[in-house]
Parts: structure tokens; sequence; C-alpha cells
């Protein structure tokens, strides 16, 4: 019996892919699915085989449906079911036959309509062979670097124009992994990650969660170099104490990030119309997700703010921030924020105050600009200006971390400040979220040249200060569990 790290393995780098239920119907689930993986096998993306089969025989794509997955003439790492829930406990038991440990049931249609039985039946089979199950009633696997793609819902759809738009987009590879309840939700936060241009490693969309779950994801991807950070979405959590405990050993090696629903009774009952999901008291949970140091995300926004930032940028050691702004406005809105996060905006030390007091008499900073914190440089600031404050901010050893708004609305800011600002933050390795606000072309490219060299950016002051204090609040558990030394001594940027 192989160990259940290997069996997992096989969902994400399977060497062969048999997809039972694969249709020649173009708007079927099975032949969407068959067809992720044979564009993948053509764009050099999977490098595995894969067989459609089908009771009905015939031929898919250029490739032979067999009638079952025992004649197929080599071993199966992975299994894709895609047929009526009815017929899934028959399959199984060829499936266990074959000797396939790893089986992804797309499939609708058991407890989460009141078909309990049907779904012990199938569990029960798995066990007796050692099969190990994502799902039923979920999307199952999609990882962007192995190609492995079980989601049946396509890429491209056509319009009543006859143009073909992009539908259901895979994000770039990346660097966060993702598990899900909600398979609708995670096809959302997909499309999310794709527009925002955020990396994915691997994603898992579970349903009913029958066999395998987040606990079982979270101890297989604490394991993973690519994965940097785990979000969660989640309407339920059956094993709640090992949740906790296992969730403890992994947060203090990778960031965890939940959003959990069903938070008020309302949302409750559509949990439990859902997948089948049964609540808990909310407070329960809150305590218990920081008992573990996971980080609970307020809303799907929120929970990429700070996934980008725990990417990108290590914890802080403390609270101490400093905001640095060519905008008056905006630094009180960061102030305001921060403060009502539990950040501390510190009073400038006299050393650092006086600093820029000489900067100012020397006019190498406007004479008009403001040393106190947060750091406001006027309109009047240039990128040398930002990059020779923020120097003098980050030399400060009080100062944990720096929040930079860089409006660049300003005549004499350009776009070298990014590569300004990760010199800075190599010399002081200390924590840097940028900001600029607009939604016109400059704006966007600002903020995606300061993601691409490392410091995350962000929309609205607000949202900058949300990150750092992700940032705050997962450096202040590591160093209650006394990791945090050993954490930033190993830390390093995503290459």
């Amino acid at each position: 019996m192989q160990h259940d790290d290997e069996i997992i393995s096989k969902f994400f780098n399977p060497k062969t892919v048999a997809v039972i239920g694969a249709s020649t119907d173009v708007n079927s689930p099975g032949y969407v699915t068959f067809k992720n993986f044979v564009d993948n096998i053509k764009n050099d993306v999977f490098r595995g085989k894969v067989y459609p089969v089908n009771i009905k025989g015939e031929e898919l794509l250029g490739y032979k449906i067999y009638r079952s997955i025992l004649d197929i003439p080599e071993s199966v790492d992975l299994a894709v079911v895609i047929i009526p829930a009815r017929f899934v406990p028959d399959v199984m038991e060829q499936i266990g036959k074959k000797g396939t440990q790893a089986v992804v049931i797309i499939s609708a249609g058991f407890s989460e309509i009141g078909n309990v039985e049907l779904e012990k039946r199938v569990i029960s089979i798995a066990k007796k062979y050692g099969i190990r199950i994502i799902g039923p009633n979920g999307l199952g696997v999609l990882d962007s670097y192995s190609g492995v793609d079980t989601l049946f819902l396509p890429e491209k759809k056509r319009t009543k124009d006859n143009r073909e738009l992009v539908g259901t987009p895979r994000p770039k590879p990346g660097y966060i992994s993702f598990l899900t309840q909600s398979g609708a939700f995670g096809i959302a936060v997909l499309d999310y990650m794709a527009g925002e241009g955020i990396g994915l490693r691997r994603f898992v969309s579970y349903g009913n969660k029958a066999d395998i779950d987040e606990i079982d994801m979270l101890e297989y991807l604490s394991k993973d170099e690519k994965t940097r950070v785990i979000l969660i979405y989640s309407e339920t959590i059956k094993r709640g104490r090992e949740f906790v405990e296992i969730a403890k050993k992994v947060s203090v090696v990778k960031p965890i990030i939940i959003l959990k629903s069903g938070r008020t009774e309302a949302g409750a009952r559509a949990a439990a119309s859902h997948t089948a999901a049964i609540a808990g008291s909310d407070v329960i949970y809150d305590v218990a997700f920081k008992q573990a140091g996971v980080l609970r995300a307020e809303d799907m926004e929120h929970m990429f703010d700070m996934a980008k930032a725990l990417i990108f940028q290590r914890p802080l050691r403390g609270k101490n921030i400093a905001i640095l702004t060519d905008g008056g406005g905006a630094g009180v809105m960061a102030t305001d924020a921060a403060e009502m996060m539990g950040l501390n905006i510190i009073k400038l030390p006299e050393e650092t105050y006086n600093k820029f007091e000489e900067l100012k008499k020397e006019g190498v900073l406007p004479k008009f600009a403001t040393n106190v914190n947060p750091v406001d440089l006027t309109g009047s600031a240039s990128t040398e200006m930002f990059e020779i404050a923020a120097d003098v901010l980050l030399r400060d050893p009080h100062i944990d971390g720096l929040v930079v708004i860089a409006l660049h609305h300003v005549p004499m800011l350009d776009d070298t400040i990014t590569d300004r600002f990760i010199n800075l933050m190599k010399k002081y390795n200390k924590p840097i979220v940028a900001c600029d606000i607009g939604s016109q072309e400059y704006a966007c490219y600002l903020r995606d040249s300061f993601d691409e060299v490392g410091i995350p950016a962000y929309p609205t002051p607000e949202r900058a200060v949300r990150a750092m204090h992700a940032l705050a609040t997962y450096g202040e558990y590591l160093k209650q569990r006394g990791f945090l030394d050993e954490y930033i001594k190993r830390w390093k940027p995503p290459e």
C-alpha cells in the first residue's frame, strides 16, 4: 500500500489519466475535461498520457474510447469520473480492480441532495481498494505547472456573433495554492486571479469532501516548495480539532489564509443546502483559527491582498510602521486605517526627525514637507526624494515596515521608483508595500511595476495598510510560537 503523500501526488503529477465519462458531445463536461488534457499535451504543458473512457466506445479527438478503465493497456495513475451518480459505485469497483488509487469525482447527486447512502457506498469501495477521492460534487484539480486540468468549464466561449472570448481563464503559474469547498466560487477566484495577474500553483475543488479535505491538503502542500501561501474557502470544517492541530504545524512553515462563509444564521442555512455542510458557531471558528495561526479574510479581495503581501514580503518583527507619501490626504487615510487595525504609526524618533530637518535645510527635500509620521513629500516630490526619504525611515531601528503611497500624478515621479525601492528593501531587509491610486493606464502600470519587483502594490491606501497588517499579524504569531527568527532567516523572495 502506498503512503498517502504518494497517492495525493498523483492528483497533481500523474503519468496516465483516464477520463471516465469522456463524450463526443462538445457541450458535455466529459468532452471539455478530456479536451483540456489533449490541449495541454499539444501545448507541451501536460507531459503524460490521457485515455477517454465511455461504455459506448467510438473515438474522441483522435483517441480511441475505451469501454472500461480495465481495457486500458497500462496502469492508470489518476481517474476522473464524470458520469451520473448512480453509476459511480460500479465504476469505482472497476477503478479499484485496475489498481488506480487517485480519483476525482466530478459527478454531483450525492449527500448535497440527500443521497447520503450512495456517497457512503462510494467511500466504502474506495477504502476497500485504498483509493483516495477528491469530490464528489466538485471541479477537481488544476495544476498550473504540471498541466493537470479536470475543470469541466471551457476556457473559451463563443458569443452570439461567433466571437471566441475567454470565459473561464486559467491563471498563470505562481505561488498560491487554493482549496475550495465551492466549485462556483473557485471558478470566480480563478477568473479574478487571471484578471489581476496573480499566479496559481494548485487549485483543489473538493465539493462534498467525502474523503480528501483541508487537513489532507494542508499536510501535503506544507511540503511543496512552490506553494508559498495556502488559501482556503470553506463552508464547514468537519474535523475541527484535527484541523487546528495540523494548521498549527503548517502555519509556522507557510501562511494559511481562510475565507470562512456561513457566518450568519442565514449564511449557515445556505451552506447546508449547498454542499451538505453542517455549520458550527462562528465565534468558535474565530478562536480556533487564531489558535492555529490561520489568518481570516473578510472577503475575497482581502484574501488576495493578504496573500500577495505574504508571498513577496517577509513578516514584520513588530507593529511599528512608517508611511511615506506625496499626497497628504492619502497619508491620513492610511494612518486612520493603520490605527484602527492595531498598527503603530509611531512618532518619529528624534534622530530620524532631525535628519529630515537637515535634508529640508539643504534643499534635498521640499521645505514644506512634513517630517512627522506619515512623511508627506507633497506634490513637489521627485523619484529621488522618495528614495532618500525611504532610506532615512528604513534605517531607523524603531520602524518595522514601510507603506509607500507614490501617487504617480506629480510631475517629477517616474517609474524608476520601483527599482530604487527594491534596492532599499534588499539593503534593509524590511517589508515594504506600495500604493498608487487610479484606474487609468499609468496607475495600473506603476502598480504592476512594483508587483514585478516583489513589492506588492494596491489601488487604495486602506488595502495597502491591510496587507501590511497581515504581515504584522503573521509575524506576531510566529514570534509567540518562537519561530519568527527561524522563518525570517530562511525566507527568500520568490524567483
